[in-house]
C-alpha cells in the first residue's frame, strides 16, 4: 500500500517521559499539607526521581511486559519432585525491585512514613498494578506481627528493608523479605470463622502444624505468609515461612493459579496444608484481632490503588483530549467533553486527598486518630474502590475506539479496575464493618464527626449533607438494609469536607454541587453548567 495513503495525523502522542509525581498537583499539595517541613524537600526529590521513573518509557514497557507474560506455576521438578515454585518476568522483578527500593514497605521506620509511602505507591502503581499486591502485603504485616515482639524483633528488618532478594531461601540469609497472607477458604470466603483449617500444638512452645486450604493465596513466591487456622481456643493467626530456617522447603502445596479478569501479572493461588510448620502470633482464639491491623492496612492500600488506578485514567483521558480534534477544534474545549474531564478529575482529586489524609493518621498515631480510621477506612475502602470501575471505563470512552485496543493500556487499568471492591472485603463486608464500629464503638463517630465538622460553614451543600447524615445517624433501626446509602454518604461528606477546606475553590465547587448538592446525573459529565470546568480540567493536565 502507497505510503501516502497512510499519512498518520490527528493522534494524541504518547503519554510518556514525564514526572507522575509532580504533575499531579492535588498530590504534590497533599504531600506539603501531611508532612513536617523538615521533610519535605528530601521527600519531594525522592518522589519526583519515582515520578519520573514511572513516567519513562522504560517503566512503561515494564508493566506492558508483566502483564503479557504472566507468572507460571511449575509443581514439580523433571524428576517428580514437588518443588511448587512460580516464575515471573523480567519485568515483574524490575517493577518490585524499584517498589521496595523506594521505601514502599518501610513506612514504619520512618518519620513521616506513611504519607511518604502513601504518595510513593500512588505514584509507582501507576506503572501496573499487580505487582503492588506483595508491596501491600508486605508492608501491611508489620503491625500484625508486633502482637508477638519476639517476632517482630526477628521479621519487621527484613520486611521494612530496602533490597528486594527474590528467590526462595531461608529468610535469615536474605537481605530483604516479602509477605503475603492466607485468610480466605473456599467454604467460608469472607466469613473467616468458617475457616476449617487445622493447627495443632508441637512440642516447641508456639509451634504448630498446619493441615488445610487457602482458596486465595496472593504472591506465593513470598518468603512468608500470615495465614488463620482454627487452634484448641479458636481461630488463630500464625506465621508460616515459605522455607524453613534448615533450608528445607516448607509444605506449601501451590494446586493451581487463578485466572483472573485483571491482575494477571500477580500469581494468586490456592494452597494446601498438609503439615506445614508455623509459629503462632498473637494468643490462640485471637486470630482476628492480631490479624485485623494488616487487614486496615491492606484496606488503606485499596484505597490507594484505586486512587493511583483513577489518576492515571484521568490523565491519559485529559491527555488524549488536549491534543485530539474534532468538529472543528480540540476535544479539551468542547463543552460536553469538558464536563466529561472535569467530572473525572474532581472524582480522582476526592480519592487523592482522602487516601493522603488517612495515611496522614497512621503517622499521627493518636487515640484520636486512630479512632478517625476505626470507621473512615472502612467508609473509603467502599466508596472510593467503587467509583474506580465506572471512572476508568469512561476514561476509555473518552478515547473512543483507540482506547478500546490493548495497546492504549486503558483496558488493563479497566480490568483492574474492580480488585479493590474486592480484595480485604468486598462492599457489603465494609458496609457491615463501618456498621459494627458505630454500634459498638463510640469513640470513633465522634472522631469521624469531628473531622467532618472542621469544615462547617465553609459550603451550604456540605453543611446541609452533615445535617442529613446526622439525621441518618440518629436512627439505626434496620440500618442494615440500607448501610450501603448510609457509608456512601459518609464518605461523600468526608471527601466533601477535605476538599472544602483543602483544595482550591472550583474543585470544591464542582464536588459539592454534584456529590451533596444533588445537581448530578448518573454518569460522569452531567456537571452544572455554571461551574468553572475549564479551571478543573486544567489542574488535572499532564504537563509534559
Amino acid at each position: 500500500m502507497a505510503a501516502t495513503t497512510h499519512t498518520v495525523t490527528n493522534q494524541a502522542p504518547p503519554l510518556v517521559g514525564y514526572d507522575v509525581f509532580t504533575s499531579d498537583r492535588a498530590l504534590v499539595e497533599g504531600v506539603e499539607r501531611h508532612l513536617d517541613p523538615s521533610l519535605l524537600e528530601a521527600t519531594r526529590e525522592e518522589l519526583s526521581a519515582l515520578g519520573r521513573t514511572a513516567g519513562s518509557a522504560q517503566a512503561q514497557e515494564w508493566g506492558v511486559l508483566a502483564n503479557e507474560n504472566p507468572p507460571v506455576l511449575h509443581t514439580h521438578d523433571r524428576y517428580g519432585n514437588r518443588i511448587d515454585e512460580v516464575s515471573f518476568h523480567p519485568s515483574w522483578h524490575r517493577l518490585l525491585s524499584k517498589a521496595v527500593g523506594a521505601g514502599l514497605t518501610a513506612a514504619w521506620s520512618r518519620p513521616g512514613g506513611h504519607v511518604r509511602r502513601a504518595a510513593g505507591f500512588l505514584v509507582w502503581t501507576q506503572t501496573e498494578g499487580g505487582h503492588g499486591c506483595p508491596v501491600s502485603m508486605t508492608h501491611a504485616a508489620v503491625p500484625a506481627l508486633r502482637a508477638d515482639p519476639a517476632l517482630a524483633a526477628e521479621w519487621e528488618p527484613r520486611l521494612t528493608s530496602t533490597v528486594y532478594d527474590e528467590g526462595l531461601r531461608p529468610a535469615a540469609q536474605k537481605a530483604g523479605v516479602l509477605f503475603g497472607m492466607g485468610m480466605t477458604e473456599k467454604q467460608g470466603g469472607s466469613d473467616v470463622r468458617a475457616n476449617t483449617t487445622r493447627a495443632r500444638a508441637l512440642a516447641e512452645d508456639g509451634t504448630y502444624e498446619l493441615v488445610g486450604h487457602k482458596w486465595f493465596c496472593s504472591a506465593p513466591m513470598s518468603d512468608g505468609f500470615l495465614v488463620l487456622a482454627q487452634a484448641t481456643e479458636g481461630l488463630t493467626c500464625f506465621l508460616v515461612p515459605r522455607v524453613l530456617d534448615d533450608g528445607s522447603r516448607n509444605v506449601f502445596g501451590i494446586q493451581r493459579l487463578k485466572d483472573k479478569l485483571g491482575n494477571k501479572s500477580n500469581a494468586s493461588s490456592e494452597v494446601e496444608f498438609d503439615g506445614t510448620w508455623a509459629r503462632r502470633v498473637g494468643d490462640e482464639g485471637r486470630g482476628v484481632r492480631t490479624i485485623i491491623e494488616m487487614v486496615a492496612a491492606t484496606r488503606l492500600d485499596c484505597v490507594i490503588g484505586s486512587a493511583a488506578l483513577m489518576r492515571q485514567a484521568v490523565a491519559q483521558a485529559v491527555h488524549h483530549a488536549t491534543y485530539r480534534e474534532a468538529f472543528g477544534g480540540k476535544l479539551v474545549d468542547k463543552p460536553l467533553m469538558r464536563n466529561v474531564l472535569a467530572d473525572l478529575a474532581v472524582e480522582s482529586e476526592a480519592a487523592t486527598t482522602l487516601a493522603l489524609r488517612l495515611a496522614a493518621a497512621y503517622d499521627d498515631g493518636s487515640e484520636r486518630e486512630r479512632a478517625f480510621l476505626r470507621l473512615a477506612v472502612p467508609a473509603a475502602k467502599y466508596w472510593v474502590t467503587k467509583r474506580c470501575t465506572p471512572l476508568a471505563g469512561e476514561a476509555l470512552e473518552c478515547l473512543g475506539g483507540n482506547g478500546y485496543v490493548e495497546e492504549s493500556g486503558m483496558p488493563r487499568l479497566l480490568r483492574e479496575a474492580p480488585l479493590n471492591s474486592i480484595w480485604e472485603g468486598s462492599g457489603n463486608v465494609q458496609a457491615l464493618d463501618v456498621l459494627r464500629a458505630l454500634q459498638r464503638e463510640p469513640q470513633a463517630l465522634a472522631a469521624f464527626l469531628e473531622e467532618v465538622g472542621a469544615a462547617r460553614g465553609a459550603d451550604h451543600r456540605l453543611d446541609g449533607a452533615i445535617k442529613d447524615l446526622l439525621t441518618e445517624l440518629a436512627d439505626l433501626n434496620g440500618v442494615e438494609a440500607r448501610a450501603r446509602r448510609l457509608v456512601e454518604r459518609m464518605a461523600l461528606v468526608l471527601q466533601g469536607s477535605l476538599l472544602v477546606r483543602y483544595a482550591p475553590a472550583e474543585v470544591a465547587d464542582v464536588f459539592c454541587a454534584s456529590r451533596l448538592g444533588g445537581d448530578w446525573g448518573a454518569a460522569f459529565g452531567t456537571l452544572p453548567q455554571s461551574l468553572n470546568l475549564g479551571a478543573v480540567v486544567e489542574r488535572a493536565a499532564v504537563g509534559l
